[in-house]
């Protein structure tokens, strides 16, 4: 049978899924940032089946020192966590946030989308343009949609960085003051009564007096 009886479909056969996971793999590998199934699928031929990839290249994985994890609604490669003592060596410390950083953060994240007037009301005071400008910085925090509501105000949201950053599948996941102190980015608070209300804090913001905003 010379080249012309060749069935034209056989062109576009999508190679063995054993090739496929192997594609995943070298493209999560050289990626530094989480890869959605989306961007897997442009860059494999056509047919693979890019999820079925990344969930059997996942199973293959367990176990081992590194691990495919899901990052929001994108994929990585990322170290186990039970050896990530091995890495602290080359960690780099990351810089802490203030008191209203963290606040205004958790607000965020556990309320998104919110608004900055919403922000404020949950916590009692006035959000400066340095706190939500530092999360900005960190891509921690994006802008959302801006709410059907009078003004159109708008909202901010949590990043895939934020959620890669404490290994988090999604907001669902969100770490507790205690996780947050483990990791180094939230200083002990002075006791209660320790800073009179009506004075300003480390980010020129005014405390009203209010009580902890989360418990642990």
């Amino acid at each position: 049978m010379d080249d012309s009886e060749i069935p034209s479909e056989s062109l576009f056969d999508a190679p063995p899924m054993a090739e496929q996971e192997r594609m995943v793999e070298a493209v999560l590998f050289a990626s530094a940032e989480p890869v959605s199934v989306r961007d897997l699928e442009t860059r494999m031929p056509h047919g693979c089946d890019a999820a079925e990839a990344v969930v059997r290249l996942r199973k293959r994985y367990e176990g081992r020192g590194v691990q495919i994890v899901r990052v929001g609604d994108a994929w990585a490669i990322r170290t186990a966590p039970d050896l990530g003592f091995l890495m602290q060596k080359e960690t780099v410390e990351t810089r802490k946030l203030s008191r209203a950083a963290i606040e205004t953060l958790a607000i965020i994240a556990y309320h998104q989308p919110v608004t900055r007037a919403e922000i404020e009301e949950i916590r009692g005071v006035s959000v400066s343009r340095g706190t939500v400008d530092q999360l900005l910085e960190m891509e921690w925090i994006r802008f959302g949609r801006r709410k059907m509501t009078p003004g159109r105000p708008v909202t901010f949201v949590v990043t895939s960085e934020f959620l890669d950053h404490f290994g988090l599948e999604s907001a669902r996941d969100l770490p507790g003051l205690k996780e947050l102190r483990a990791a180094g980015l939230l200083e002990n608070r002075p006791p209660p009564g320790a800073m009179p209300a009506g004075e300003p804090d480390e980010d020129g913001e005014t405390d009203a007096g209010q009580p902890e905003l989360f418990e642990d």
